[in-house]
C-alpha cells in the first residue's frame, strides 16, 4: 500500500512538472533545463516553503538577481545603440526602460501572476507583483542558461518589442521629479501637505495637497505616500504642461 501511494505521488509530481515545463517553455521561448529555479521564481513568501537546509523558498532573492542583470543587459544595448548619449542620458534611458511601471506591463502581458503559488489571494497582491515576478523570472534564466540565455530572453521579450529609443527619450519617468526641477528652475516654491485619508474600506490610504507659491495646485489620494504624490504631480503637471514643456 506504501508503495502504490509513492508511485502515485510520484507520478502526480511528475504530470505537475510536465505541465510546468511547458508553461515555461512558452514564456521564456526555449527549454528549461532545471525547473527548480522557475518553481522558485514562481512562489511566494506565504506560502511558507523552505528548502532541506531550512532557508526560504520563494522568489524574493531571484527578485533582486533579476533586477541587477536587467540593468546589466539593458545598459550594454544602449551603450551600443546610442553611441553619443552621455552617461546621464544612459542613465536616464535605462531608468526608463526598467522604471516600475514598464517592469508591471511586462508581467501583466506575459500573465506571469496566473502561476505563482500562493496562500494569499490575488486580489490582496499589489500592482508591483507583476513586475517583481518579471524580475524574479528573469534571475531564474540567468541561472538555468546564463548570461546568453538571459540576454536572449530580455532581447525577445523586452528590447525588441517594448524599447524604441525616440519614443523613449520624451516618456515622463517620475512627474514629481520632474514638477520639483521646474519649480527650482522658475525659483517657485512647493509643498507637498501628506495627511492619512482613509476611506471605508478598511485599507490605509493617504491623501496629499500640492501647492506651488502658497496656492494649492493638485489633491490626490492613493495606497502610499509615494503613490499619492507621484498623482498629484501628474495632475500638477497637466495644469502647468505648456510652461514646464518650453522650459524642460
Amino acid at each position: 500500500m506504501r508503495l502504490i501511494k509513492k508511485i502515485f505521488q510520484k507520478k502526480s509530481r511528475s504530470s505537475e512538472d510536465g505541465n510546468f515545463f511547458a508553461i515555461i517553455e512558452k514564456i521564456i521561448g526555449s527549454k528549461p533545463v532545471q525547473l527548480k529555479y522557475y518553481h522558485k521564481a514562481f512562489t511566494h513568501r506565504s506560502s511558507n516553503k523552505i528548502d532541506e537546509k531550512g532557508n526560504p523558498v520563494n522568489y524574493e532573492r531571484l527578485e533582486f538577481l533579476g533586477d541587477s542583470m536587467l540593468s546589466s543587459v539593458i545598459a550594454a544595448y544602449l551603450y551600443k545603440e546610442a553611441p553619443l548619449g552621455d552617461e546621464g542620458y544612459l542613465t536616464k534611458m535605462r531608468s526608463k526602460i526598467v522604471s516600475r511601471e514598464h517592469l508591471n506591463e511586462l508581467g501583466r502581458d506575459l500573465h506571469l501572476i496566473d502561476y505563482v503559488e500562493s496562500k494569499v489571494p490575488f486580489s490582496h497582491f499589489g500592482e508591483n507583483i507583476h513586475g517583481n515576478i518579471f524580475e524574479a523570472l528573469v534571475g531564474a534564466i540567468f541561472l538555468d542558461k546564463g548570461y546568453n540565455g538571459c540576454e536572449e530572453f530580455i532581447q525577445k521579450r523586452v528590447i525588441i518589442p517594448y524599447v524604441d529609443i525616440a519614443r523613449l527619450e520624451g516618456k515622463v519617468i517620475s512627474y514629481k521629479s520632474l514638477l520639483i526641477e521646474w519649480c527650482q528652475k522658475e525659483k517657485m516654491s512647493f509643498n507637498y501637505e501628506i495627511f492619512d485619508d482613509n476611506g471605508n474600506d478598511g485599507q490605509k490610504h493617504f491623501g496629499v495637497k500640492l501647492s506651488i507659491d502658497s496656492k494649492l495646485i493638485a489633491k490626490a489620494r492613493a495606497t502610499s505616500k509615494k503613490k499619492a504624490e507621484e498623482i498629484a504631480s501628474k495632475r500638477a503637471y497637466f495644469s502647468f504642461q505648456e510652461r514646464i514643456d518650453n522650459k524642460t
